[in-house]
């Protein structure tokens, strides 16, 4: 079965070769999820909208060699998120990090780590897939539980 491209008229952008889409975490958070969830315009149209809690992470659209990143729906963040695939799950591993804007102390966002197991939940064998789960928190100086509305950004990658 082919994967499905980015690449769609009138959708996703084509890049030059050798482009690499590689921002920082406060880039990516301030520059497209902020903007997405305001219904703002991107910078560029490199991340796909895509449901990766329904798909296996060996099938998902991309070059399996590169970073993909994913906008996915916000609903369920946290430990209620129904994260199971046909062949697995996605576990979190380790604590949230808050992203810092750059020059203040201001929280912009939360970065959470997940590993792919495969098998039955709750009894899968951890595998090399690891992804990171990008969302807004509240405008104060602290994160908050107040989400902006417009979901999460996952950044896919195999170690």
């Amino acid at each position: 079965m082919e994967k499905p491209s980015f690449v769609r008229s009138g959708g996703m952008v084509k890049l030059p070769i050798g482009f690499r889409f590689h921002p920082t975490d406060e880039e990516l958070v301030v520059h497209y999820l902020k903007r997405k969830a305001l219904s703002f315009p991107l910078p560029a149209s490199v991340i796909p909208e895509f449901n990766v809690f329904l798909t296996n992470p060996w099938d998902l659209p991309g070059d399996v060699k590169e970073r993909r990143y994913f906008f996915g729906s916000g609903k369920g963040f946290g430990n209620k998120c129904r994260r199971v695939t046909g062949c697995g799950y996605w576990k979190a591993i380790g604590k949230d990090i808050q992203i810092v804007a750059s020059g203040s102390s201001r929280a912009v966002g939360m970065k959470r780590t997940l590993v792919f197991y495969e098998g039955k939940l709750g009894a899968g064998t951890r595998t090399q897939w690891v992804m990171h789960e990008y969302r807004l928190v509240g405008l104060g100086t602290a994160p908050s539980s107040t989400q902006v509305q417009g979901g999460i950004v996952l950044n896919l990658e195999l170690w």
